[in-house]
């Protein structure tokens, strides 16, 4: 299947609705029906600011965190949609990509 690999970027306290942008986008990717995201925790990272993100002992809060998606048209159509709805300001990277399923699922 051909269809989209969507990475956002985050640290560990910024927040939507009260949760974690992380845990939400995950949160929101499940009540969408896409079929899957994975949550990253990243060492250190900075953004466009310049500003350093780093996962410290005294520092947890500025650690840095990936949420990766492969979706299909559709449904990056749907998750887009849905993020503008929600007003949701995220540095994101939309790549292109060939996904699948490969050998039966495991019982």
């Amino acid at each position: 299947m051909h269809g989209w690999q969507v990475t956002f970027f985050t640290h560990q306290s910024a927040r939507h609705r009260g949760r974690p942008m992380g845990e939400w986008l995950v949160q929101l990717a499940r009540e969408l029906g896409l079929r899957g995201a994975t949550l990253v925790p990243a060492e250190e990272g900075f953004g466009h600011n310049g500003r350093l993100h780093a996962a410290r002992f005294f520092e947890l809060a500025e650690q840095p965190m990936e949420v990766v998606m492969a979706l299909s048209e559709e449904e990056s159509q749907r998750l887009f949609e849905r993020l503008q709805a929600e007003d949701v300001h995220l540095f994101y990277v939309k790549a292109p990509v060939e996904f699948g399923t490969l050998g039966e699922a495991s019982a």
